[in-house]
């Protein structure tokens, strides 16, 4: 078993694997008669063909320490992940090593934050630690195989810093 350190999230760490979308900061504009602060294009959204689609996933809670050996990645479009809570979430993402994930790593969000992972990221599965489990995804909808699923040889198993 491999163990690996939760971190929190912050948008340089992460950086390398997507987008930290939150509303820190300054508002890019202030709309609705002054009423609302908008935090303008937070994730560049990035699909080959297809088009962008809007779901809702339910995940079940997880809690830490947690094992995993199942990484995946999106070869034809980036994914948005968005909590419909105000909750936190374990990030898990690795490298790519020539078609094969390495050094994995583990982030855990904000409550009020959401991430995009770039095309080709590899990543976890959706892991809420609490809350209703609930996300909104934004990703691509269309033809073609938009999913590569990759099993660990050694289970992994991430733990609070």
């Amino acid at each position: 078993m491999i163990k690996i350190i939760a971190q929190p999230i912050t948008a340089a760490t992460f950086a390398p694997f997507g987008d930290l979308i939150d509303c820190a900061g300054d508002p890019d504009a202030i709309i609705n008669l002054g009423k609302c602060g908008r935090y303008h294009d937070r994730a560049l959204m990035d699909f080959d063909g297809g088009r962008a689609g809007i779901s809702f996933f339910k995940a079940e809670l997880r809690a830490l320490p947690y094992e995993f050996g199942l990484l995946e990645r999106h070869p034809l479009g980036s994914q948005a992940f968005i909590p419909m809570s105000e909750h936190g979430f374990l990030v898990i993402v690795a490298s790519d090593a020539n078609g094969v994930p390495t050094e994995p790593q583990a982030f855990l969000t904000e409550p009020g934050q959401g991430i995009n992972f770039h095309k080709g990221t590899w990543h976890g599965v959706l892991t809420p630690l609490s809350g209703s489990g609930q996300f909104a995804v934004v990703d691509r909808i269309g033809d073609g195989d938009n999913l590569e699923e990759f099993l660990l040889e050694t289970p992994h198993i991430v733990v609070e810093g």
